[in-house]
């Protein structure tokens, strides 16, 4: 999923927060020229718009530069908050052409029923639901779909077990536990039914 940004070099000498009050965000590009940075501004309401689709070190951005001018896919890596308006306060992209590889952050969605749920009342516990991953700056996945529907209660998926799209490389260990299916949770007073009957 690829988003068109329009942003400006930002002034040299202005203020961010003076910045801020017209309505622009300030923004930082990295990586477009060895270790070279551009000082950048962008309109308050592309951010916004930008942030309702995109996710930081996941999706790729095509940033446009107006008046530099430069264009290229750049990953959004940074996104600070302010702490009490809760409002987007700078943004820092990366820029992914010629760098090889890039590592970034997938969502996982798990599908489908569990039979060790459906049918046995087991608990699905999700012991992950992001994972770092490296690949192509083209070969960014949206998410990774994790089939969880032949689970049994006891049953469980590893990194290992996960079918990743070709030219997508999972960075943590290959054993490390993705989801499982537990036994069906006894509530208190099910347990003290139990402790009744049995005296």
């Amino acid at each position: 999923m690829a988003i068109t940004v329009e942003s400006q070099k930002r002034p040299e000498g202005s203020k961010p927060r003076a910045l801020r009050r017209s309505g622009l965000i300030p923004a930082n590009l990295y990586g477009h020229k060895g270790t070279e940075s551009i000082s950048l501004t962008i309109n308050a309401k592309t951010v916004e718009r930008l942030l309702k689709r995109a996710s930081v070190n996941n999706t790729l951005i095509d940033l446009n530069i107006t008046d530099v001018p430069w264009r290229g896919k750049a990953l959004l890596r940074e996104l600070q908050i302010h702490p009490a308006k809760g409002t987007p306060y700078h943004l820092s992209f990366f820029a992914v052409a010629g760098h090889g590889d890039t590592t970034v952050e997938v969502r996982l969605r798990f599908v489908g029923n569990a039979v060790g749920v459906k049918q046995d009342g087991g608990v699905l516990d999700t012991v992950i639901t992001e994972l770092q991953v490296s690949c192509a700056p083209e070969n960014i996945p949206d998410v990774i779909e994790i089939d969880v529907s032949n689970l049994q209660i006891g049953d469980s998926l590893s990194i290992s077990d996960i079918p990743f799209p070709e030219g997508v490389t999972p960075l943590a260990e290959l054993e490390r536990l993705v989801v499982s299916v537990l036994p069906p949770q006894i509530s208190s007073e099910d347990a003290e039914t139990e402790t009744v009957t049995a005296s």
